[in-house]
């Protein structure tokens, strides 16, 4: 079963989705990491289930952290990245722009001390790439 398909668990139909916020904090984006990563799929002669819970793949949280990982901007191949990762405590930058995190309008880099006129050591983003 596909993300977007209607799931034939009788849990699904009873319970229906989890909702995304409708404005995503930092709190959302850590618990849809940790959901993706944990409630991933694994192979059985019966098809893929969810390694958490025993649910038909992708059950409710991976769907729904899926969603909001979406939402919050990554795309698919990241939030593949993220699984394949395998780290439920990794870090994604809020809020999340393609290369790392966005400052607001008007705020400079702070310049580290180190030499006059050195710019700062870039740092590479913390979350997995995608291949």
């Amino acid at each position: 079963m596909r993300v977007g398909e209607q799931s034939t668990d009788p849990i699904d139909r009873v319970l229906g989705e989890v909702p995304v916020p409708a404005s995503l904090t930092p709190e959302d984006v850590r618990l849809a990491v940790r959901a993706v990563v944990v409630h991933t799929a694994e192979e059985w002669p019966s098809g893929p289930v969810c390694r958490n819970d025993g649910a038909s793949y992708p059950c409710r949280l991976h769907r729904w952290g899926r969603r909001v990982l979406l939402a919050h901007g990554l795309n698919d191949r990241q939030v593949d990245a993220l699984i394949r990762h395998g780290n439920p405590f990794v870090h994604v930058p809020f809020p999340f722009t393609a290369t790392g995190p966005a400052r607001p309008a008007g705020v400079r880099p702070v310049v580290r001390g180190g030499g006059a006129g050195r710019p700062a050591p870039a740092t590479a983003p913390r979350w997995p790439r995608a291949s």
